[in-house]
């Protein structure tokens, strides 16, 4: 898995560097596209566009032609973290290891770098070359998921969890939208560029639908349990806000015991794909397990 996670990561640090260059320090909004830079360049697991390129090589497609398709879903996400960081929302000062976008350049500028990078991605979508229709459905498989729908929806209901509702159904919904729904473009965006059938979107939806709920319980856990210096920011951010989390709710055993589950509805989804699936599967246990 290493050497394949290695080359894939190569190869999306070398496109998001390409998509987002460096500004000529002249022009007057040179400093947007520095604090854009400041957060998509600055590191980070990359799981999302490693997933549009191992899902588009899974169903025989070039991984290089999915590269525009996997930097779109990183610069949306990026643009997540930003916005999620400000004192508006989750209020955090520490993000991959560095102050946090709106710590740096402060929240106004932090605000338009965030709505840079939205923007950017539906750029960088449109200049893959491929079908058009690929395009078109890569396109709007991002827009639903990133908006209202989905991850824009899911911050909503973790921002209105504290108005009373606690249940399990809730904390599922809001997680389905704020970390499922990119996930599940990734995935199904992969599917996309490498003209899969509908069988395989499926598939890729359900893998994705157990990873990304397998990622976020487990990111619970760690906010509980883990070590903030290894994670690269702040732990125990949802007691502080008193937020409901898996872990209030379930206890952290439990809680890793729902992890392992949704992992095994991943694993099992990947028996759709005749392919190699063999980075799928290590990508779904190391998550599952992960302490960073």
């Amino acid at each position: 898995m290493k050497n394949k996670a290695d080359a894939y990561q190569k190869a999306i640090e070398r496109a998001l560097a390409k998509h987002l260059p460096l500004p000529d320090q002249k022009v007057l909004h040179a400093s947007v596209i520095d604090a854009m830079r400041y957060s998509l360049l600055c590191g980070g697991k990359r799981i999302r566009p490693m997933l549009t390129l191992a899902f588009c090589e899974l169903c025989g497609g070039d991984p290089e032609q999915a590269l525009p398709f996997a930097c779109a879903v990183e610069m949306v996400h990026t643009y997540s973290l930003i916005h999620d960081d400000m004192p508006c929302m989750d209020n955090d000062d520490m993000r991959r290891g560095k102050p946090a976008n709106h710590k740096v350049y402060g929240e106004d500028m932090a605000l338009l770098a965030g709505d840079g990078l939205l923007t950017k991605a539906f750029e960088t979508v449109l200049s893959a070359e491929m079908d058009p229709l690929r395009v078109i459905q890569g396109a709007q498989i991002l827009a639903e998921c990133a908006g209202a729908e989905g991850m824009v929806g899911g911050q909503c209901i973790d921002l209105r969890t504290g108005d009373g509702d606690h249940s399990l159904q809730t904390l599922q919904m809001m997680d389905m939208g704020k970390t499922v729904a990119l996930i599940s473009a990734a995935c199904r965006m992969g599917c996309t560029a490498a003209g899969a059938a509908q069988e395989q979107l499926q598939a890729a939806e359900k893998y994705a639908s157990g990873i990304g709920m397998a990622f976020q319980i487990r990111d619970d856990v760690l906010d509980v349990l883990g070590d903030a210096e290894k994670l690269g920011k702040n732990t125990g951010a949802d007691c502080k806000q008193e937020k409901v989390n898996y872990v209030t709710l379930l206890g952290p055993q439990r809680a890793q015991i729902l992890v392992e589950s949704y992992t095994a509805e991943a694993l099992e989804a990947l028996q759709n794909f005749s392919g190699d699936t063999a980075f799928l599967k290590e990508l779904a246990r190391t998550l599952a397990g992960r302490e960073t």
